[in-house]
């Protein structure tokens, strides 16, 4: 059995200021599926525009975006609740920011709080904590926390489910002959020092943390696949089908 953390991006969350109920419950279906062969840990993102639903604060300053994670994170832990209570899975809150990796203790907390849920047949679900913590919020919707989360529980790899739907060769947004770059073994120190592009208003990532979330990893001798969110066919084929049909598998050698 491995053990697999799935990190989802706000924009496959949520869609014209509302949750994307039909494609979270469709990502609930896939790890209810996973789940049956493998440790599975999420790392959402989504609480502030989930807050956004209910509050229409200016998602440009930090205190408002702090105010609608707060209100968005109960929001998001009760409807991934419901939907992962269909397939009788328990969910739980795990909030951690960037900052409780620097220290031992807290990381040792961590893995002991994720190892005991992942043995009673819990699904940890990892949300940044916004309500107090600004480095997310600014650089990287998750992606580098999903990193490390990989790294500091032991994991085996880390699905980034996103609105970017693999790695190319060129930037798919201005080049339509762009090609899908299907296994990476590293990653070109200029690709990582690339300005941070978000596609989506309440994303603060794009490819660019990807990348560095996958760079971190592959140094660790870790595993990344990075994949649509829309669409979950390709990372179906590659996690329970064993075949790879599409994304970008980050491949570390070992």
């Amino acid at each position: 059995m491995k053990r697999v953390v799935v990190k989802v991006g706000s924009a496959v969350l949520t869609q014209d200021s509302k949750i994307a109920h039909d494609r979270m419950q469709a990502l609930v279906d896939f790890l209810a599926e996973l789940k049956k062969t493998n440790d599975v840990i999420l790392v959402s993102s989504g609480a502030v525009a989930a807050g956004y639903t209910k509050l229409k604060l200016d998602r440009s300053i930090i205190k408002n975006k702090q105010a609608l994670a707060a209100i968005g994170q109960p929001i998001l832990m009760k409807t991934y609740a419901k939907k992962f209570a269909s397939h009788d899975i328990i969910t739980a809150q795990v909030l951690v920011s960037a900052a409780n990796f620097n220290k031992p203790d807290d990381i040792h907390r961590i893995k002991d709080t994720v190892n005991t849920l992942l043995q009673n047949g819990v699904i940890p679900i990892v949300n940044e904590n916004d309500a107090t913590a600004t480095e997310e919020l600014v650089l990287g919707d998750n992606d580098q926390l999903s990193a490390y989360m990989t790294k500091y529980t032991d994991s085996d790899i880390l699905i980034i489910l996103s609105d970017i739907d693999a790695y190319y060769d060129s930037d798919p947004r201005q080049n339509p002959h762009a090609k899908i770059l299907k296994v990476v073994n590293a990653i070109q120190e200029f690709e990582l020092e690339k300005e941070v592009t978000p596609n989506n208003a309440f994303a603060t990532g794009g490819i660019v943390t990807k990348l560095k979330a996958a760079n971190y990893l592959l140094a660790c001798g870790i595993d990344m696949f990075l994949s649509s969110g829309y669409d979950l066919n390709a990372i179906k084929s590659f996690m329970i089908e064993n075949v790879h049909t599409g994304g970008t598998y980050f491949k570390a050698q070992k």
